[in-house]
């Protein structure tokens, strides 16, 4: 099994469709990689490597000539548009309402939006199962309903490389131009005035900036607030120290950088922890006479309460680029104040920004159709890229055998647990099973689900229909180099015929590794078997005696049924057996029902893998 094709097949669970010609070479799994936080790379993956499961991203109700359909709903840099359409149907409609919206969105299999357009629950209810990727060009994505989102099993990705740098040297130039007051006195002498006295400024050299969020645009602003001479610290209590410490900052904790800093730069995402986090009492633990600047999202302050501390002195002065409603209202006090500068959410707005954007999203879009790696998913399980390369036969494995093990349980009372179990002789520290927990439960939930699943939404699925996974580690002596010598799969008294014959407690239990690339199954119960876990295969359990496997093999031969591999687990001479048989064909039922009429044989199943 070649393992470079599932990989590909990141939200739906067949192959993808063949990518158009002409379309852009630099569409590679390759590009799938950013910033991790600790400076190494990290790709998010959301895929289903299994073939003929569920429903083809690329081909699903897709347009002309088999290519699939996206909507972009607010203007996008020429570069990306052209390599949509190298791709893709492309249809540009502007400034819809929402009742537009929805009435469009069941008929594209991807969204393209900025900040103006929301995406909410009904956008997705309204879509009907078709929209599999929403792309987000640019970072903030509280416009998109991620709950909704994960449930319809709809990708959404975002752009949030290519503006970090626009967005930081923003903050800067607001940061400046507000200490030296360069709106203000800019309109006083296009007024005809010459007011030199009035527009006395700040230095920043030696000033304290506060930094409030120290992600990657954060961190680009402390850099560059370093070369100006400030001293600089900030607050973010999922920033790693060291990363802080490299560039020359402190992190501190919340009150100590606002009741401290001249400055403070505003670069958090809007959350509900965070919405309108600089309220009336925040700005009251604030030095008097400190300076504010916003560039991240405008309901992370309390307008009517920084005007209130504006008014008062708390607060000296301004710079906002982000307002709660955008665009303010026209008689805003806040955007009209003297000592506020304002600017029209242009964060991103730089020509090179806008086509790096529009060029990122486009490729992230692109690559989730054709089923590459996500690497800005945001609702979607996160690998480093180093060990996704490491694990990816194990994602295969992993797959398979939920899908077999929840097979297994076919006339059974349910499933009251499910147990991984992970072999190997790496310390667990050093093993992040994070994405093959989320395919064991795809694995398990997708064939005893009605509704759409992939990798985005297995989770959610699963915990909808009750299901609890619980992971465990096994170490192992021996080389760390191998990430995992097994992994097995235990599902917890389901009471079914066969797995009655497996345990005295009624529990599936399996077990795979991987050999030479290809997932094996290695165990079913007490039985050692070895199989590849591809295609079809059927389970015999029998009493270990000659003859049954010549009886089983004449009954498949004459249905015309080629055997392409067959293991035997027995657990001693004349006591119970497996028989592990793949063939190349799904078998007729007068096939399984003659095999299920063999003398010895006493329990089988039929597996579709």
């Amino acid at each position: 099994m070649a393992l470079a094709t599932p990989l590909r097949h990141l939200i739906a669970g067949q192959p993808a469709a063949p990518e158009p010609t002409g379309a852009p070479a630099s569409l590679t799994a390759q590009r799938a990689f950013l910033p991790h936080h600790r400076g190494r790379l990290h790709a998010r993956f959301a895929a289903s490597p299994s073939a003929g499961t569920a429903r083809v991203v690329a081909t699903a109700a897709a347009g002309a000539a088999g290519r699939p359909t996206v909507l972009v709903t607010e203007k996008l840099g020429a570069a990306g548009l052209e390599l949509l359409r190298s791709f893709a149907n492309v249809d540009c409609a502007y400034e819809l309402t929402a009742e537009e919206l929805r009435a469009k969105v069941s008929l594209v299999d991807a969204l393209v939006v900025r900040s103006a357009t929301r995406v909410s629950r009904e956008v997705f209810e309204a879509a009907r199962g078709r929209l599999r990727v929403v792309g987000r060009a640019g970072v903030g994505i509280d416009n998109v309903d991620l709950q909704a989102a994960t449930e319809a099993g709809c990708l959404v990705v975002n752009a949030p490389t290519a503006n970090t740098v626009a967005a930081a040297e923003h903050a800067v130039a607001l940061l400046a131009a507000m200490a030296r007051n360069v709106a203000q006195a800019d309109a006083s002498l296009k007024a005809g005035k010459w007011q030199r006295s009035k527009y006395v400024g700040v230095s920043l050299v030696g000033k304290t900036l506060a930094i409030m969020g120290f992600g990657k645009v954060g961190s680009e602003v402390a850099r560059r607030a370093k070369g100006l001479g400030m001293d600089v610290i900030a607050h973010d209590p999922y920033a790693p120290v060291d990363r802080a410490r490299a560039i020359g900052v402190d992190l501190v904790s919340f009150d100590e950088a606002i009741s401290t800093a001249d400055f403070i730069s505003l670069h958090m995402p809007l959350t509900p922890s965070t919405t309108k986090l600089f309220d009336d009492e925040t700005f009251a633990k604030m030095t008097k006479g400190v300076r504010i600047i916003n560039v991240a999202r405008g309901g992370v302050v309390d307008e009517e309460a920084l005007l209130r501390a504006l008014d008062n002195g708390t607060v000296a002065q301004a710079a906002l680029d982000v307002f709660f409603e955008e665009p303010p209202p026209k008689d805003s006090k806040l955007v009209h104040h003297e000592n506020v500068t304002v600017t029209p959410h242009l964060g991103a707005s730089t020509m090179e920004a806008q086509e790096g954007v529009a060029i990122e999203i486009a490729e992230a879009v692109i690559g989730a159709l054709k089923g590459e790696l996500a690497a800005t998913a945001v609702n979607a399980p996160m690998v480093l890229a180093e060990v996704l390369s490491e694990l990816s036969p194990y994602i295969v494995l992993a797959e398979k055998l939920g899908r077999l093990a929840v097979q297994l349980v076919a006339g059974g009372s349910g499933i009251k647990g499910v147990k991984v179990v992970y072999s190997s002789a790496r310390d667990p520290d050093d093993l992040d099973t994070r994405i093959l927990r989320a395919m064991i439960t795809k694995g398990i939930v997708e064939p005893i689900s009605s509704a759409f699943v992939n990798i985005v939404n297995a989770d959610y699925v699963a915990k909808q229909r009750g299901l609890r996974i619980i992971e465990e580690r096994i170490l192992l002596d021996g080389s760390p180099e191998v990430p995992i010598n097994s992994i097995q799969v235990q599902l917890a008294n389901v009471e079914s015929k066969f797995a009655g014959a497996l345990s005295d407690e009624g529990d599936i239990r399996v077990e795979g590794k991987v050999k030479d690339g290809t997932p094996h199954l290695t165990l079913v119960g007490p039985f050692s078997v070895d199989v590849s876990l591809e295609g079809n295969l059927i389970l015999c359990r029998q009493v270990d005696q000659p003859g049954i496997i010549g009886k089983v093999g004449s009954i498949l031969g004459k249905m015309n049924l080629n055997v392409n591999f067959m293991s035997v687990g027995r657990i001693a001479p004349g006591k119970q057996a497996i028989m592990a048989i793949g063939i190349d064909e799904e078998p007729e039922k007068e096939a399984l029902k003659l095999i299920g009429e063999t003398p010895s044989v006493q329990e089988f199943v039929f597996l579709k893998l």
